[in-house]
């Protein structure tokens, strides 16, 4: 099987590999990447194929299929999620991170507030500081094991300063797949608040079966106004280096300032990353992702049950993304002793709970896409380093 495939990423000007003692304290040689979140798989070989005879011409001159490019996504969103997209409501970004900030500087000033609900990816809190905007987190309640949004609690912690909201949604760190009610409380939420909202959902193709991701603009269609989508095939297809991503802005007042941005800045995408996220967004794609959701589906399942066997940890039950999010406040441990036993004795660099914002101490959360030998080892590594818990 393709995905139990080594491809041997040390020593490729890899962050997640070659970066990891600079950024966990973890032993390269022996040590385990399964901090950021991109995955250890070759992207699909429909993708590789266009690019190598890309490659294979030689010239990379200004120019790229941009109709095409917007078939191809209006024709994914409407096969993987019954979204029926404009093709005019697609604005090619740097990436998400790049949309976000876009964002920021298009509708927002330095020292208003941003808002999100936490414990979520870190990055929306890193990006709201680097933007000399003051984040403002909403703790979610864990309730039997599964978040739950507070509005009541939301609604007291922003104030008049708050300008936009950013939504992950699957959600990241958890895996939590929202449903339609739970959307469309978000968007009236921000549509009572006047607040913009993000809808970040770069996870929404890897889902597994049992739950369906529902796109925000199917969910609270009315609410389009102030929506914003985010998606990339970064994430889907291990793609994060060409720094392609999508934003769906359906309002063309809104849509016509986002692009009116971006063209002050001279922002135009480059042109393989614009062949890359049409290729793969295809049939032949399609069949790819549902071969690799159904392999991480095999790695969760390894993972849960060697992780879940150590007493007083718990891996929180996957509905999508490759990310596990483990508690292991069960085992009375101090934040700082949890990170020392995975990092110097199991030898795995992770991302750490409190990074993640309020809600996040005692958790750590693990990238679960690599091959399965490699989950396996990290098993036998946690067990080993908690054995004296057994």
């Amino acid at each position: 099987m393709e995905f139990d495939r080594d491809i041997g990423r040390r020593g490729t000007d890899c962050t997640k590999w070659d970066q990891l003692q600079t950024y966990t304290g973890v032993d390269p040689e022996y040590g385990l990447a399964m901090w950021v979140a991109d995955s250890d798989f070759a992207t699909a070989p429909c993708v590789i194929e266009v690019l190598r005879k890309k490659v294979e011409h030689g010239a990379f001159g200004y120019g790229f299929d941009e109709a095409g490019y917007r078939r191809a996504l209006t024709w994914w969103m409407e096969h993987r999620h019954g979204w029926q997209v404009d093709p005019d409501w697609i604005v090619t970004t740097q990436g998400l991170g790049h949309a976000i900030a876009t964002v920021f500087d298009t509708w927002t000033g330095t020292g208003d507030g941003v808002c999100f609900f936490t414990p979520v990816y870190h990055e929306f809190r890193l990006k709201t500081e680097r933007a000399e905007r003051r984040p403002y987190e909403i703790p979610m309640r864990l309730v039997n094991g599964r978040y739950v949004l507070d509005f009541d609690v939301a609604g007291q912690v922003i104030d008049e300063t708050v300008k936009v909201l950013i939504f992950c949604a699957p959600q990241n760190p958890s895996g939590r797949v929202w449903t339609a009610e739970e959307m469309r409380a978000v968007a009236a939420f921000c549509e009572k608040h006047d607040l913009i909202l993000i809808s970040d959902e770069v996870h929404a193709d890897l889902v597994y079966p049992g739950a369906r991701h529902i796109p925000m603009d199917v969910a609270a269609p009315e609410f389009r106004h102030r929506t914003i989508t985010l998606n990339a095939a970064s994430k889907t297809f291990n793609l994060p280096g060409f720094r392609t991503g999508q934003a769906y802005i359906p309002d063309p007042v809104r849509r016509a300032a986002f692009q009116h941005r971006l063209r002050m800045l001279d922002y135009t995408p480059g042109s393989l990353g614009i062949a890359a996220t049409a290729t793969a967004c295809s049939p032949a794609g399609a069949e790819w992702v549902e071969a690799q959701v159904d392999y991480l589906g095999g790695n969760r399942a390894v993972f849960d049950a060697g992780v879940n066997a150590i007493p007083g940890v718990w891996s929180m039950p996957l509905q999508a993304t490759y990310l596990a999010w483990v508690d292991f406040s069960g085992t009375g441990m101090t934040q700082e002793e949890i990170n020392r036993r995975i990092r110097n004795q199991a030898r795995i660099g992770v991302n750490h709970g409190p990074s993640f914002g309020v809600g996040g101490a005692q958790f750590s959360r693990f990238n679960l896409a690599m091959p399965r030998h490699q989950i396996k080892d990290a098993v036998a590594r946690m067990q080993s380093a908690f054995a004296d818990l057994q």
